[in-house]
């Protein structure tokens, strides 16, 4: 009989030892929350709520233990409470939960949708604004909710559901301030998206939806009214998506409006210099993902065009977004005469009359004076070239260009291996001179081992930098200060050179001065000639005097 007992009191303590969910109610309206209940008697275990957040906002949590004496047998239950808030009505199930090593049974919930309240009459209603009721596919549509409340609010979630074939965003910040509607004062907050239909056809949207607590006054507290829940929703609303039009130009970029302008234009240009073409673009009903890029002038031989990266400027104008574009290009001329550069041309389809339309800028004309011959000054763009300087660039121009901009985009390493670099050659050059007796150190061409007559204006490094980067002034001073003492004219210089090719090349540069010749190629002459440094003779002799010796016996010493 006591065996009979025992095991009717342990089948009793099985049956008990079960983990189990329920709810305090199976149905509440729109805006009201519901307590998921769970007991379990497994010790150390916790419900994982996650699952419940996909149709659920998750409120206030407790927990706590209840020990139990029956039959001699001591039983210890956990209980774990939390507060849901649905985030939409209709039949809504609560998911099965993991426990420990139990799941709890699915739940079934009854959510009523909340009446679409007016003014007047609620103390909280909603308003959804659809900018363009009949919109084209990929069509950016401004959406505007407003939430009125007539009182304080102490907690509150407003929602707007994303349809399906469509996508939408959050843009900006909340905007809040005051009306009075129906002869009743109301709070107002505004909230702004951005939805862009995916698909032609029915859009249905969903009326937004509010869910909150209000703040209760010092009265209700006296009369023991306290706080309660608020809910509301606007009207849902349906979109006649429409398809892209045949006529429509392409890319297809369907806008409310989009102005072209230039904001820099030049007046004049020159051969070798650049001048700036600056070009602003200003559309209504686009954002930066759905803009094309402008595109780049095409000006064939006549000149060479760099295009900078375009600059954005994002805005939104109610519930339409707002997008100004400028973009920058620096055009350098490459021959004389008159120069057309052709304006800008953009098609967009006009939402709003239902329409194909074209954004257009004149064209400008130039006349492009004469080059002095100097190197194009070119800026360096900030991206890579619309169009690839030619191939007539030597390698020393490449390597200056491309030091450039690496000098621009972070100095500190270049100018740190600089330091280093010339610690090292002067190092080299201190251990050098230091080892070799003054009689075996050499000398400079045309030296004649008692001292230079004067020391030389220039250096190697400064013709280098006039032929790229000077005139052909800069260029024959340069080559007069190369010599020791520096000469005054060419005439003289080239009497002390000792290399043919080098006297050609200054016979070059004279031409190219005073005889209508080429400066390119006198500048290319003269960048292969003297490659090495000058060439002088061993002994520059010096123009007979035309006076008689002095002392006719003695001659010139």
């Amino acid at each position: 009989m006591k065996v009979g007992l025992w095991v009717l009191l342990a089948c009793a303590a099985s049956v008990q030892a079960q983990t189990r969910a329920w709810l305090d109610r199976d149905r509440i309206g729109e805006g009201d929350v519901v307590t998921l209940n769970i007991e379990t008697d497994q010790p150390g275990a916790a419900p994982d709520y996650a699952p419940l957040q996909a149709d659920f906002a998750l409120g206030g949590r407790t927990s706590g233990r209840q020990t139990r004496l029956a039959n001699g047998s001591v039983s210890t239950t956990a209980l774990f409470g939390v507060v849901l808030t649905p985030r939409r009505s209709g039949a809504l199930q609560v998911p099965a939960l993991r426990v420990g090593a139990a799941r709890t049974a699915p739940l079934q919930l009854r959510v009523d949708p909340a009446p679409v309240a007016s003014a007047g009459d609620a103390v909280a209603f909603v308003e959804t604004e659809v900018d363009d009721p009949q919109p084209y596919v990929q069509q950016s549509v401004g959406v505007v909710v407003r939430l009125f409340f007539a009182t304080q609010l102490a907690s509150g979630e407003l929602d707007l559901a994303t349809p399906a074939s469509a996508s939408l965003q959050r843009v900006g910040e909340d905007r809040t301030s005051s009306r009075d509607v129906g002869g009743r004062r109301y709070n107002v907050v505004e909230r702004r998206f951005l939805l862009i239909p995916e698909r032609s056809g029915p859009l249905r949207l969903q009326g937004a939806r509010f869910s909150g607590r209000g703040a209760g006054g010092l009265f209700d507290d006296l009369l023991g009214r306290g706080t309660g829940a608020l809910s509301a929703r606007a009207a849902d609303q349906t979109l006649q998506v429409r398809a892209v039009p045949d006529a429509a130009p392409q890319p297809w970029l369907p806008l409310k409006d989009l102005r072209l302008r230039y904001t820099a234009a030049p007046q004049s240009a020159q051969v070798g210099q650049a001048f700036t073409l600056q070009v602003e673009a200003t559309a209504v009903g686009a954002t930066r993902a759905q803009f094309p890029e402008l595109p780049v002038p095409a000006l064939g031989d006549a000149a060479q065009v760099f295009a900078e990266p375009p600059q954005y400027d994002e805005t939104f104008d109610g519930g339409s977004p707002r997008l100004k574009l400028t973009r920058r290009y620096s055009i350098v001329p490459q021959r004389p005469g008159p120069l057309q550069v052709p304006g800008l041309r953009l098609g967009w389809w006009d939402v709003g009359a239902a329409e194909a339309r074209t954004a257009a800028l004149p064209d400008l004309g130039l006349e492009v004076a004469p080059g002095t011959g100097a190197a194009a000054a070119v800026p360096a763009p900030d991206a890579p070239a619309a169009t690839v300087a030619p191939a007539a660039a030597t390698g020393e121009r490449a390597i200056a260009v491309a030091g450039d901009r690496l000098l621009r985009a972070s100095p500190w390493p270049l100018l740190a291996a600089g330091f280093a670099l010339l610690w090292l050659l002067t190092l080299v050059w201190a251990l050098t001179r230091r080892r070799q007796p003054p009689s075996q150190r050499p000398r400079r061409p045309g030296d004649s081992g008692q001292g230079d007559a004067g020391a030389g204006t220039h250096s190697l490094a400064d013709f280098r930098r006039a032929l790229d980067t000077g005139d052909l002034d800069d260029v024959e001073q340069a080559l007069r200060g190369l010599a020791r003492p520096p000469v005054v004219d060419l005439d003289v210089l080239a009497a002390r050179l000792d290399s043919a090719a080098q006297r050609e090349a200054l016979e070059a540069l004279r031409r190219a001065r005073w005889a209508g010749g080429s400066g390119s190629a006198a500048r290319t002459a003269l960048r292969a000639a003297f490659a090495n440094g000058p060439a002088w003779r061993a002994r520059a002799d010096a123009p007979p005097s035309p006076l008689p010796p002095l002392y006719p016996g003695q001659g010139a010493g």
